[in-house]
């Protein structure tokens, strides 16, 4: 087995295949011709594989030199034509060659001409199969390759446009979540401190989100939580909140901020509008094989949902297209006159735990 390992894919299939049609060659003597197995019919298949080998191999470099398996396929047909045509013609003078050294030849041979022709005839039924294998192998390896580089190419521009959108949604929560601390330093400064502590646990709970790409829902719901309770600073008593949580969802993978950055978005563009302020409420469920997240705010949609959507909103559609295809669905209407809400549809992780456990890592 340690041989074996030592030799090349290209010249263990070069041994076996050339073998094998010794095998079948001594084969169809015995069975189809009637013919004895002697010594000098050993030595004439061993002369046949042994040019099979050599002109084979002389056409693979060839190949390999040129780098046809590089051209389109248009222009490699007529070169592979021309190239099967050289290598009959070597092949036939290998053999011939052979059989003159070893004294391979029987007394009623033909004319020099006839057996030399006879011979490319003969070696075009060996070295067209063996092209056509050599050919296809390439192909579909080239091909393999290819599709395995498409695959990189795009998970490393999926990565570099969720990073992106991450970069962008950090400092978009951290300012606001500053401008509410600010305003309670001098007013409350017990309280100040709480929103600080806050503060620090969103921070430490987006610097880990930064390195995954989903993190369960529990966690940002976590996140949510302190940032509204920051929020609640500034608007007091006319920002009300609200949670409907299903805990079996508790343990689903969402993207990281996602949650907070629809929050955000419904204060920012909803509450913080009105006069009056109002409600915003989380909801989270299932919905057939979907983890339904649900965001109501009071407000209006004036169009925004429509035109452009903000970048909350579009970074949101972006990642859930990137992580999720079109399996996820999002979602935002005016329900009534005064509540707006926004629908998340991702599909259902049915081993969700190990995203607790690699976000907690």
């Amino acid at each position: 087995m340690s041989i074996l390992k030592k030799i090349s894919n290209y010249w263990l299939c070069q041994i076996l295949g050339w073998a094998g049609l010794a095998g079948l060659s001594a084969l169809l003597y015995v069975f189809i011709f009637k013919e004895e197995i002697n010594l000098e019919r050993i030595e004439k298949i061993l002369v046949m594989i042994g040019g099979g080998i050599l002109s084979t191999h002389f056409l693979r470099e060839y190949i390999k030199r040129k780098k046809w398996m590089l051209l389109p396929n248009e222009q490699i047909f007529s070169r592979l034509v021309f190239a099967i045509l050289i290598t009959c013609i070597i092949n036939s003078l290998l053999v011939m060659a052979g059989i003159e050294v070893f004294n391979l030849t029987s007394e009623n041979r033909l004319d020099i001409t006839t057996r030399f022709i006879a011979n490319i005839l003969s070696s075009g039924f060996l070295v067209i199969p063996w092209v056509l294998i050599y050919y296809f192998y390439h192909y579909i390896e080239t091909n393999r390759r290819q599709q395995l580089d498409t695959l990189k190419l795009e998970a490393l521009v999926k990565e570099l446009e969720l990073k992106t959108i991450k970069s962008h949604i950090n400092p978009h929560f951290i300012f606001n979540a500053l401008n509410s601390i600010r305003a309670l330093i001098d007013e409350n400064p017990g309280r100040a401190r709480n929103a600080i502590t806050e503060l620090s646990n969103i921070l430490r709970s987006s610097m880990q989100a930064e390195k995954l790409e989903t993190v369960p829902f529990e966690k940002e719901l976590n996140i949510v939580k302190d940032y509204l309770a920051l929020e609640h600073i500034r608007f007091e008593d006319r920002l009300q909140i609200e949670y409907q949580i299903d805990e079996d969802t508790l343990d689903q993978p969402i993207p990281p901020m996602m949650l907070q950055t629809l929050v955000e978005n419904a204060i920012k563009h909803g509450i913080g509008k009105q006069i009056n302020g109002g409600i915003v409420k989380v909801i989270s469920d299932f919905r057939d094989d979907f983890h339904e997240l649900i965001i109501q705010n009071t407000g209006h949609l004036n169009g925004y949902g429509n035109a452009g959507d903000g970048f909350g909103l579009s970074s949101t559609k972006n990642r859930l297209h990137l992580l999720f295809g079109e399996k996820a669905n999002f979602d935002i209407r005016q329900v009534n006159t005064e509540l707006v809400e926004v629908r998340v549809l991702i599909p259902v992780a049915k081993n969700s735990y190990r995203y607790d456990q690699s976000y907690n890592n």
